[in-house]
């Protein structure tokens, strides 16, 4: 996901003199805040915008002073010029990659290369001051609109600052806290002061939201508001990966309401409509009408699928997908087509080489319950048909045996071939195969 950039604002951190980012001053702080709140108790002071304005500035203070300092990338040495040294380091995972963590009393930076790439702050010198701020900063102009500009300015503080938080949440994992930095930024844009709000911002929490579902099942609830808020603000991202998420977010939700697929489905719908090539969008039909019953006729997918695949002949996903669909339908000889040109396209991929010789032997098994069902006339031609069927076992043995090379350590790959080369003993050098991978297999599953 692209990232909200905001190279202004860094730049203005960098301008902070370093002796007045040495050391947060919690006691001078809150003793501001609380002037500022005899000044709204105040009934001569409450009724001037710039009381509030002036509120919306302390309140901010106190909600940035504790990483005023910190932008991303920083050099370490101008951490510790501005913050001094840490309170101790330590290596750490930080996004599935080695990290350092700079430890300080209000915060941990994470240090990758020399250059600080994110950081989390781990207390804060008043609970709920962003809110506070953009609270004063409204009042502020419903007193007197043509404070606008002061305004705004504050309000752009507070947007950048939230925005900010969001990228390095999302850096260090911390998803619901970087959304609901970016819904943060998104209240102070939606102020009447500031003009109009970048809807940019909701997508970008919805999507975090629908990632911390996984984890935390009411974010997909939160999720969906926040996409389907940003599409009514008028977000359009280029691919169309909204409606991706937004799948994922109703979809999330059906164990409690089978109404949610339904939802899920109309989501991918409208955008397939939209945006046909979103390859993102084709898996999640895939895998809606592939998996859960009712939901709609996977034949619906094809023309879609092979539509896409007319301006990307070469996508590899499309096609494994192709093949999934046919599967569900029960036509193997376009599911083996789908299949064996993934194996064309990409050669040494382990699933598309199993999954070929998986749906030669569903073929197979399908052509030797339908032998069963006949009443032959003579030897001959049971013969006949005895040796098609055991043509497609024998053109299953080839992708399963490329696969073993690819993953030796699978079990089902080996019993496969075992199986096969069993039922084509009769055929020259079945019978040594066979014996081959039963001895595997028997090593294998430590029968021996």
């Amino acid at each position: 996901m692209k990232r909200f950039i905001l190279t202004v604002a860094a730049a203005a951190l960098l301008a902070v003199p370093a002796a007045e980012a040495q050391k947060v001053n919690k006691e001078a702080t809150l003793a501001k805040l609380e002037r500022s709140d005899a000044d709204i108790a105040n009934p001569k002071k409450n009724t001037k915008a710039a009381t509030w304005i002036s509120r919306g500035k302390v309140y901010f203070d106190a909600a940035a002073e504790p990483t005023a300092s910190l932008f991303a990338p920083m050099e370490t040495t101008l951490l510790k010029l501005s913050v001094g040294d840490p309170t101790g380091t330590e290596e750490v995972t930080l996004n599935g990659s080695k990290a350092i963590a700079w430890n300080y009393p209000y915060f941990v930076a994470y240090e990758r290369d020399g250059k600080i790439v994110a950081w989390k702050q781990l207390q804060q010198i008043k609970e709920g001051a962003l809110d506070t701020a953009i609270e004063a900063y409204n009042k502020a102009y419903e007193l007197d609109p043509k404070q606008a500009s002061r305004i705004k300015t504050g309000l752009e503080q507070i947007a950048n600052y939230a925005s900010i938080l969001g990228n390095v949440s999302i850096e260090t994992g911390e998803y619901l806290a970087g959304a609901e930095a970016y819904l943060t930024a998104y209240k102070a844009q939606q102020c009447p002061a500031f003009g109009q709000a970048d809807p940019t911002l909701l997508y970008y929490a919805g999507y975090l939201l629908t990632v911390d579902g996984a984890n935390h099942p009411e974010s997909f609830v939160r999720g969906a508001q926040a996409l389907n808020d940003a599409l009514a603000a008028g977000y359009a991202d280029e691919a169309g990966d909204v409606y991706y998420y937004l799948f994922h977010s109703y979809y999330g939700q059906k164990d409690k309401d089978a109404a949610f697929l339904m939802k899920a489905k109309d989501a991918l719908l409208a955008g397939i409509e939209k945006f046909p090539k979103n390859e993102k969008i084709l898996d999640g039909l895939m895998q809606l009408y592939t998996s859960e019953e009712g939901v709609g006729d996977p034949a619906d997918l094809i023309g879609l699928i092979d539509k896409s695949l007319e301006n990307d002949p070469q996508n590899v996903d499309l096609w494994f997908g192709r093949g999934r669909v046919f599967y569900k339908l029960k036509n193997y000889d376009e599911t083996i087509n789908s299949f064996k040109k993934v194996v064309e396209l990409k050669p040494d991929l382990y699933d598309g080489n199993y999954y070929l010789g998986l749906f030669y032997t569903v073929k197979a098994d399908a052509m030797n319950t339908e032998m069963g069902q006949k009443n032959y006339r003579s030897q001959s031609e049971y013969d006949a048909d005895l040796k098609e069927v055991n043509a497609v076992y024998m053109a299953a043995l080839p992708y399963f045996e490329k696969a073993h090379q690819l993953k030796p350590e699978d079990v089902d790959t080996v019993d496969y071939i075992k199986s096969i080369s069993f039922r084509l003993r009769d055929e020259p050098g079945m019978m040594d195969k066979y014996n081959e991978y039963n001895a595997l297999l028997k090593k294998m599953k430590g029968l021996e």
